[in-house]
């Protein structure tokens, strides 16, 4: 192991990145629960459109040992739906760098009584399934902490490359989403992503918008809004794009819960 780890202390940047774009595997961990009590207020700068965000719970998630509650309000409760983490293999080392948390209205699944039935293993194959989550009026919110420190002009390339090929294979990617996609990585491009350091991404319901906040340790809360709907649209596809998501254990366990849901 202790080789391994000289191994890939030594790659450079770009194969790292490359690496991470190329190569995230699938890796099943235990869920352990922890009682915890939590409550939590991130004061809003943009209150008009995203309204104070409470995180409330008392018996915590743990994913990869980091807590993240069964459920928060926004404009409703949310509920912790699915969850997993980014990871890659190198030289036989695991590197896992995000926990993610995926928080949907609980009526989400009234949009998907198509698959009603179906096991949650034929639901995390099935993008025609995760393409209808993802345009289901419904409100979604993603929490990503992280868990290896790494610089957050890293992150902002690796969500750029996403977003920018799935735009270019839909014949989306124009002028003014190139824009709206530079300022995402500018905005992630002065961060620096400590242990512990939370991003999370709010898709209010019946809108083509997306907040972004990013926290840290030691600095204010940093936010911005995208309002072109075509990246919008992607940056969801990037995290809940069934088999092209960007973490199969978030996909896996997102399934297994709506399957659950759809057989009540």
């Amino acid at each position: 192991m202790s080789g391994n780890v000289v191994i890939a202390s030594q790659m450079g940047e770009n194969e790292m990145n490359h690496k991470l774009s190329t190569s995230l595997t699938y890796h099943p961990f235990a869920i352990p629960r922890l009682t915890e009590a939590w409550s939590v207020s991130y004061a809003s700068g943009m209150s008009e459109v995203q309204p104070e965000l409470i995180i409330m719970g008392t018996e915590m998630v743990m994913v990869d040992e980091i807590p993240f509650p069964p459920q928060i309000t926004t404009t409703k409760p949310l509920s912790l739906l699915g969850y997993g983490i980014t990871d890659i293999e190198i030289h036989f080392l695991q590197i896992k760098f995000t926990a993610i948390g995926v928080y949907l209205e609980p009526e989400v699944a009234g949009h998907l009584q198509q698959w009603k039935g179906k096991p949650g293993n034929v639901l995390a194959e099935d993008d025609d399934f995760f393409e209808a989550l993802i345009n289901a009026p419904v409100e979604k919110f993603l929490r990503v902490v992280v868990i290896k420190e790494i610089k957050g002009s890293q992150y902002g390339v690796q969500l750029e490359s996403a977003v920018r090929d799935r735009l270019a294979a839909d014949d989306k990617y124009e002028e003014e989403e190139e824009e709206a996609l530079e300022k995402v990585v500018e905005f992630f491009q002065s961060k620096y992503f400590k242990k512990n350091s939370i991003i999370t991404y709010h898709f209010p319901a019946n809108s083509c918008t997306a907040e972004i906040a990013f926290t840290t340790e030691g600095k204010e809360e940093a936010k911005i809004k995208v309002e072109n709907a075509n990246v919008v649209e992607m940056i969801k596809k990037w995290y809940l794009g069934g088999t092209r998501g960007v973490s199969a254990t978030t996909i896996t366990s997102l399934a297994n819960a709506l399957s659950a849901r759809l057989c009540k």
